[in-house]
């Protein structure tokens, strides 16, 4: 990767982590913890307090070990963008979005020793995991990675002339 896309990613990494960090900081000063606020029948706000990882894992392991877990994932996502193709724009975006995410959400951990979650799905019978933008930066961008994948995978077989069903 060239010196000005490293820039113009890290940027793009840097302003979604201060994104999450935004929307965070709005969330602990405005909606009293557990306090839920319903948008839609099946949507609400819900302050909440995550000491584990994605939906509660690990919640009972040290938050110093998590911390460190957190850092060697993310230089090893770091890694993984450094090597992509000057075409692949849209796998790019996605590692900027995960990278972003995973820091908004490593800041909360190292500063607060939890993350804050907000953001509740849920029916009269079920609920899906409170989770925060972060945890949406990071699923949206495993899905361009995926994506691009693909899109990579069909083009190749294409020009090889092989069936792309």
């Amino acid at each position: 990767m060239s010196l000005r896309a490293m820039g113009l990613y890290g940027l793009l990494t840097l302003a979604f982590a201060l994104a999450d960090q935004l929307v965070k900081a709005l969330v602990e000063a405005a909606l009293p913890l557990h306090e839920k606020i319903d948008l839609l029948p099946f949507l609400a706000l819900l302050h909440s307090r995550n000491t584990g990882i994605a939906f509660s894992m690990f919640s009972g392991m040290n938050g110093v070990g998590l911390s460190l877990v957190m850092a060697a994932v993310i230089l090893f996502i770091g890694y993984l963008a450094m090597r992509t193709g000057a075409a692949q724009v849209w796998a790019r975006l996605g590692f900027a979005l995960i990278l972003g995410g995973a820091l908004g959400n490593l800041v909360d951990r190292l500063t607060n020793g939890f993350v804050t979650d907000y953001i509740y799905f849920h029916t009269p019978v079920w609920s899906f995991a409170i989770f925060n933008l972060a945890d949406v930066f990071i699923t949206v961008g495993a899905g361009l990675v995926i994506l691009e994948e693909i899109v990579d995978w069909r083009r190749s077989r294409a020009a090889r002339g092989g069936p792309t069903d």
